[in-house]
């Protein structure tokens, strides 16, 4: 009887074209054999236009098939795939795959590599190095380490992650709270639900880090209700977790004491904003607060919270453990460490990419996208979610960085990156902003539940062409009253993909006495 060890990915993604097929007919097909094969769900390596994608261990490498398609399994027993055996889909050793060697993962190290669910392949793979050697320090030593490293927050603010963290340090309470923000709610990013599905361990790890760091004993990860294999898997290794010691009492045989918990949301964009977030785990309305108090001061039910989102507590066990220079010699100015960024929208090859900051946008989209799918000229990139900018094929060599994108008008957001061909209409883009911004917005502020409203109208006036310089004036003067007067990044954020598209694509908001849609 042969033997053989496959990994096909179970993450949502690879199970969303058909992975689940692949696997019940390799274990079909391997059976009628009498071939005795181990199939490991991992997660994606973030390869999307190679999924779902088929690794089998060949001695020390991993040999890749894809896209495969259940009707493609017989053909990969004939060409002997469990051998490595040569197919016109084999895409031969994984890590030398150009997409993937050119990267430079850290956060996403693991993603892909293991059982997303087993300890041992956590740890046979670097895991809890950083959480042993965290339980060696003191709180004040952790957080120096964090605060050298230069680690942001991913989320989008772009806030020093260690500032936080000694902020909530320093505060006197009988109770202290972690939160996660993993109510990854911009279109076009995923990250969030890909590490999650993919490594879940490597989250708890980083938490259980700052748990120790700041002395919280209450951690919370607040996710998507429109996330249910994220949460399921998130569910299953914080259980895992425990069993192990590593949440609870006593941390592998420490005094430190930290419990973990998931909490999923209802489907609103504006509870990705923190306080809003606080709101909704504290079993109220969606709604964000005025601020201050802070939340490092006063967060959830009135602790001191520390609240990041999934990438930047996920980056924290690669700096305790390796130290916060080996994390800070990556990227570029105040920009250190890497980004994750991820590609999608009208791109042949969409996915993760992870690389320090200062990679240019064209290498981005260009390199690793590849360009359009459709093989039309890339017109639009849009860069940090729905209330990102919009930049032309002008802009590829700006940098992707915190600094170069706000000092070119725009951010970076959650690493998110949509590109658009010839065929899309910026007009039409920057009225679909305000009307998410009204549909979404909580309706707490003036300037956001009703500019924005007034926004989509104004725009459509400009699409029709009725008084179009006047309703341009009329716009920006719109944006500017929401950029100063929103209580919160919803609606002072929304005129960031007008203004783009105004600015950067004049034309498509001319002469449109003609077009009318």
């Amino acid at each position: 009887m042969n033997f053989a060890k496959v990994f096909v990915p179970g993450d949502s993604a690879a199970v969303s074209v058909g992975a689940d097929d692949v696997v019940a007919e390799i274990t079909r097909l391997a059976k009628a054999a009498d071939i005795q094969i181990e199939i490991v769900r991992n997660g994606t390596r973030g390869v999307f236009w190679l999924e779902p994608l088929v690794e089998v261990q060949v001695g020390e490498k991993r040999i890749g098939y894809g896209p495969i398609k259940g009707d493609d399994v017989a053909g990969l027993f004939e060409a002997q795939f469990l051998k490595g055996g040569s197919h016109e889909l084999c895409i031969g050793n994984v890590e030398d795959l150009p997409w993937l060697a050119k990267q430079d993962r850290v956060t996403f190290r693991r993603v892909g590599l293991n059982d997303p669910l087993s300890m041992s392949d956590y740890e046979a793979h670097g895991g809890l190095i950083g959480l042993r050697r965290a339980l060696k320090l003191s709180g004040e030593e952790i957080v120096a380490e964090v605060l050298e490293s230069g680690l942001r927050g991913r989320g989008g603010a772009g806030f020093p992650a260690g500032i936080k963290w000694r902020t909530v340090l320093d505060a006197q309470s009988d109770l202290k709270y972690l939160c996660c923000n993993a109510d990854e709610g911009d279109s076009g990013t995923f990250a969030d639900r890909i590490l999650i599905e993919g490594d879940p361990f490597t989250l708890i790890e980083g938490m259980a880090i700052a748990a120790i760091a700041v002395g919280a004993t209450q951690g919370i990860v607040y996710t998507r209700s429109e996330y249910p294999t994220a949460i399921a898997k998130l569910n299953a290794a914080i259980a895992i977790a425990c069993e192990h010691g590593l949440l609870g009492k006593n941390i592998l045989g420490s005094n430190f004491e930290f419990n973990l918990k998931v909490r999923s949301g209802a489907g609103s964009y504006v509870c990705g904003e923190e306080t809003a977030m606080l709101e909704s785990i504290e079993g109220k309305r969606g709604v964000v607060r005025s601020k201050p108090p802070l939340p490092a001061i006063s967060g959830l039910f009135g602790k001191p919270t520390v609240i990041n989102n999934v990438l930047t507590f996920s980056s924290v066990p690669a700096i305790i453990s390796e130290g916060a220079s080996a994390y800070k010699s990556r990227g570029v100015g105040r920009s250190l460490g890497t980004q994750v960024f991820q590609l999608g929208g009208n791109v042949k090859c969409g996915g993760i990419v992870e690389t320090g900051f200062g990679i240019t946008l064209g290498e981005l989209v260009s390199g690793y996208g590849g360009g359009t799918l459709t093989g039309k000229p890339i017109k639009a990139v849009q860069i940090g979610g729905p209330l990102g900018a919009y930049f032309s094929p002008k802009n590829f060599d700006l940098s992707m960085d915190y600094e170069s994108l706000l000092a070119a008008g725009g951010m970076l957001g959650h690493g998110g990156v949509v590109i658009f061909d010839t065929e899309v209409d910026l007009a039409i883009q920057a009225k679909f902003a305000m009307e998410f911004c009204a549909i979404e917005s909580c309706g707490k502020c003036t300037p956001c539940r009703l500019g924005s409203t007034r926004g989509a109208e104004t725009i459509q006036e400009i699409i029709e062409g009725h008084n179009v310089a006047a309703n341009k004036k009329l716009l920006l003067d719109l944006c500017e009253v929401m950029t100063d007067g929103s209580l919160c990044a919803m609606g002072g954020l929304t005129p960031m993909p007008v203004k783009s598209a105004m600015i950067n694509f004049p034309g498509d908001f001319e002469n449109r006495s003609a077009v009318t849609k």
